[in-house]
């Protein structure tokens, strides 16, 4: 960080300012203001896809005390995905042995723009109480510029209920995680905004991955053989992902078993006949009690999402589907939102958090061995 203080301010849409100083980029930069609960793994969440075009604001009060290092990227190709950081203190030296620079070095280096000398705790409030809302963060004389055209310049940006962003943060080509040891099995991985952790997961259970882009037609995976598909998280509003939703669709049928976790637990959603709605301020945290009605365990868990899945039935109840009987499997204990859906039958199950957990609790890590048991028993590839 600079000896040189240069003033920026965080602009919400409702009117709503917050005045502080400059760090990483210069400039000026849009996107939906949301808070994360999280009080580790900044640099896991800024590399998540599915935080494009969202201004992140962190909870913890110092940011920057580990630096930035060449290993806990989340994101293909180690892009930061968030378009802005607001934060209150920023670490003045990094202390930690696997940092490679400082945050605010890969800020800069990426082009991305932040605050920090904000009073975080009345922004999160804010937001709690108001919902996420459109913002922008000015910086030097950008910030100096009449509020009343900043408010308008930020409400110029578009709404992220009706965003389509998947093809925005997904490969543009297929590519393949090769599985550790010995190869047990193949599993097609749909890029809606993948995280590294997740096919890093497999590869250790000895799954190959191939990776493939957003929206690819499941006659397009059939070449690959796969023993299972899974579908990522990623940003956006899933109610635009209808070529996704026809995709999996056409799995089910084929009777491929099929895992989906966070937008993918929409788009299965999506697939048995649920619809979708934009949450107030969602959920983003590292800390979130979700319940299994299958099992009674309560697990810990990372979530990054401001969509959810609606039902018509309450937890642990079934509702029909074009494919047999589903379940609502999972709920968040903060407040009852949907977290998880499947098919009686157990070929297509989805959660709506992280079990790659990274950053995290790793108690939903178990989600990945039950992938495995599915594809032992109904791999299409052994029969």
């Amino acid at each position: 960080m600079t000896n040189e203080r240069i003033p920026a301010v965080l602009v919400l849409g409702d009117g709503h300012i917050f005045r502080g100083y400059s760090f990483g980029a210069s400039g000026e930069v849009f996107g939906e203001a949301v808070f994360t609960t999280a009080m580790t793994g900044y640099q896991e969440t800024m590399t998540d896809p599915s935080y494009h075009r969202q201004i992140v604001v962190m909870t913890a009060p110092q940011i920057g005390n580990t630096g930035w290092n060449d290993e806990d990227n989340e994101s293909h190709g180690n892009q930061i995905w968030v378009a802005g950081l607001v934060i209150r203190d920023l670490a003045k030296r990094v202390s930690n042995w696997r940092a490679e620079r400082s945050l605010e070095e890969e800020m800069t280096s990426q082009s991305v723009a932040g605050i920090y000398g904000v009073d975080t705790r009345t922004v999160v409030r804010h937001l709690r109480i108001y919902g996420s809302i459109a913002a922008g963060i000015f910086t030097g004389d950008a910030a100096r510029a009449d509020v009343d055209t900043l408010v308008a310049r930020v409400n110029e940006q578009p709404s992220m209920a009706g965003a389509d962003l998947a093809d925005e943060v997904s490969t543009d080509e297929p590519y393949t995680v090769a599985a550790k040891g010995e190869k047990r099995y193949t599993v097609v991985a749909y890029d809606m905004g993948i995280k590294s952790a997740t096919p890093g997961h497999f590869a250790d259970r000895g799954i190959e991955t191939i990776v493939v882009p957003a929206n690819t037609p499941y006659r397009d995976i059939t070449k690959y053989n796969p023993d299972g598909v899974f579908i990522s998280n990623g940003p956006g509003d899933p109610a635009t992902a209808d070529a996704m939703v026809e995709a999996t669709r056409d799995v089910i049928s084929a009777g491929v078993p099929l895992f989906g976790i966070c937008f993918g637990n929409q788009i299965l959603g999506r697939a048995l006949g649920l619809s979708t709605t934009k949450m107030k301020f969602g959920h983003r945290g590292i800390n979130v009690p979700v319940k299994n009605h299958v099992t009674g365990k309560i697990d810990i868990t990372s979530q990054n999402h401001g969509f959810v899945l609606e039902a018509p039935v309450g937890p642990g109840e079934s509702f029909d589907t074009d494919f047999g009987p589903a379940l609502v499997t999972h709920t968040c204990l903060n407040d009852g939102s949907v977290e998880g859906v499947a098919l009686e039958s157990g070929m297509a199950y989805s959660v709506q958090y992280h079990p790659e957990s990274a950053a995290g609790p790793h108690d939903a890590n178990p989600l990945f061995d039950q992938f495995i048991d599915l594809m032992d028993n109904h791999s299409p590839n052994k029969k």
